[in-house]
């Protein structure tokens, strides 16, 4: 076993951190952590309890930021005292245990460069998810189902919260739709590489004759609005519509008129919400989809003129960005990366942070090119 050159990836990992303590700005954001401090202080603070929320959850996530940023600095300090004493002492369990930290220390600092790369213009939202399912019937809407409990479960496994919006259960099994919130920091900018067609190849249980079924299912992923984007939107350019919730199988959920579909005229675009109890919670919910809807449309559209001008655009996502195969062999690979994992069981389980990082390193590459 090659001996290791400690001071050689001690300086490797001061490097990494100092280009991310620059581009994160420790001074910016202990100037951010005491503005929130002091707006989280306010005694009317919680006469508007949306606001709040958004307050105290930027403050949560800021110095938490800066709190890993201290102790991974203290770390690589430990680190080179611990690789001293064992050298001089001849310790060869300090010597050990410093290699272990030091494997420790370079991924901490993976995973923390990983989020610098997120500085799109609504990366740091919370953000809306919306998968569809696709070509494949039945298989298709189970497929929609299990990626909803896959994101659900990721963001389970970092603590976000989540609450399903809209769901429309298909009649045999699965979901035609789902749309649900993540709540946390920059979970716009994380969950927006998920976005595009993801496609299932597997055995199917619901084929008598156990034939090999492809599915297919598409993920959306947009910024949650805030208080502060300004989309006034006409009541003349939206229609409203007001059905009965439905559950499984097509139960009814609730005996008044109390889901809503809102149609944005001009563009197409259309959202409904039942999973609320009332009409008007419905009606609000839809209409804050909507909204961000219409916000990264708009920036959307910015882009497109952007790249025209620029007299070159290129696809941003193809029409399949991962496949799942689960027989004849078993591998999730993501085509835009080439990441792939064997372990199929623990990626439906939620365990894609490796394929999130490696989306959004891919992203920052093509950002590099167009720039």
């Amino acid at each position: 076993m090659a001996e290791t050159d400690f001071p050689a990836e001690i300086r490797a990992l001061r490097a990494t951190y100092d280009s991310i303590a620059q581009v994160t700005d420790i001074d910016s954001l202990r100037r951010d952590i005491a503005e929130l401090s002091e707006k989280a202080g306010a005694p009317d603070l919680w006469d508007d309890p949306a606001a709040a929320q958004v307050v105290t959850s930027k403050l949560s996530h800021r110095q938490s930021e800066l709190e890993r940023l201290i102790k991974l600095s203290d770390r690589i300090d430990d680190l080179e005292v611990l690789v001293e004493l064992g050298q001089e002492a001849g310790d060869e369990d300090s010597l050990i245990e410093a290699d272990n930290e030091l494997a420790s220390v370079r991924s901490a600092l993976e995973q923390l460069e990983v989020v610098t790369l997120l500085s799109g213009d609504y990366d740091e939202r919370e953000a809306v998810v919306t998968i569809r399912a696709g070509a494949g019937g039945v298989d298709a809407a189970d497929f929609a189902e299990m990626l909803m409990r896959m994101y659900l479960r990721w963001a389970e496994r970092h603590g976000h919260s989540t609450k399903v919006m809209d769901t429309s259960y298909a009649e045999e099994a699965g979901l035609k739709s789902v749309t649900f919130e993540v709540n946390a920091p920059y979970a716009y900018g994380t969950l927006s590489v998920e976005a595009g067609t993801h496609r299932l190849v597997r055995i199917s249980p619901f084929d008598n004759q156990g034939r090999r079924q492809t599915s297919f299912a598409a993920v959306e992923v947009i910024p949650l609005i805030e208080q502060t984007d300004h989309i006034d939107i006409p009541d003349n350019e939206i229609r409203v519509d007001v059905f009965r919730s439905s559950g499984p199988g097509g139960q009814s959920v609730n005996t008044t008129d109390s889901a809503v579909r809102l149609t944005h005229l001009p563009t197409g675009v259309v959202v409904s919400m039942q999973n609320e109890k009332s009409q008007i919670q419905n009606r609000a919910a839809a209409m804050r989809v909507l909204q961000s809807r219409l916000l990264l449309l708009k920036k959307e559209q910015e882009d497109a003129e952007k790249k025209a001008l620029a007299g070159d655009i290129k696809a941003s996502w193809g029409d399949q960005m991962r496949s799942y195969v689960l027989n004849p062999y078993q591998m999730v690979k993501d085509l835009r990366t080439n990441h792939e994992v064997g372990n199929t069981s623990a990626v439906l389980d939620g365990d894609i942070d490796d394929f999130i990082d490696a989306g959004i390193r891919w992203r920052a590459d093509g950002r590099k090119t167009e720039d």
